[in-house]
């Protein structure tokens, strides 16, 4: 089964923005996310409508974030985006009328509310701030050690 990997495109897609200064067009965050312009512009005409991206048409146009990252949560975008199902896991649902059935599907439901809940209640936590800043240290951490292999 693929997974849906949307919500991990989309934040990579807004950290990229965050890092330019100027704004980025479709075809250059299509570049960097190895997809088609059309399916950037898809997801990011959504994230306009939820006020998370401007965008300018015209030479020196493309995409800008419209809010301060610390602003935007991950459970924001994931609402932006549609909300795509968390789990991939699901009932059995061949023989509504069996007992057993009944029992194991009320039990995975109940273990599937409170693992949503709580996923969900940790993606409300992060904003884009911190995995900004969460890169930031990776990329400084990497100087650093590169640093250290040209010393060596």
């Amino acid at each position: 089964m693929k997974r849906d990997s949307r919500l991990s495109g989309v934040l990579h897609i807004l950290l990229h923005m965050a890092e330019q200064a100027e704004p980025m067009t479709s075809d250059q965050l299509a570049k960097a996310m190895q997809t088609h312009p059309v399916v950037i512009r898809r997801i990011l005409g959504g994230l306009r409508d939820a006020g998370f991206v401007h965008s300018e048409k015209g030479h020196g146009g493309g995409w800008t974030i419209a809010r301060h990252l610390a602003s935007i949560t991950m459970r924001d975008v994931y609402d932006a985006i549609g909300r795509p199902n968390l789990m991939a896991m699901g009932n059995r649902t061949d023989a509504p009328g069996c007992l057993v059935e009944q029992a194991v599907n009320a039990a995975l439901d109940t273990s599937f509310r409170d693992a949503e809940a709580l996923l969900l209640d940790r993606f409300a936590k992060v904003t884009l701030a911190e995995l900004s800043a969460d890169f930031h240290a990776r990329m400084t951490a990497r100087h650093m050690t590169e640093q250290e292999h040209i010393h060596d």
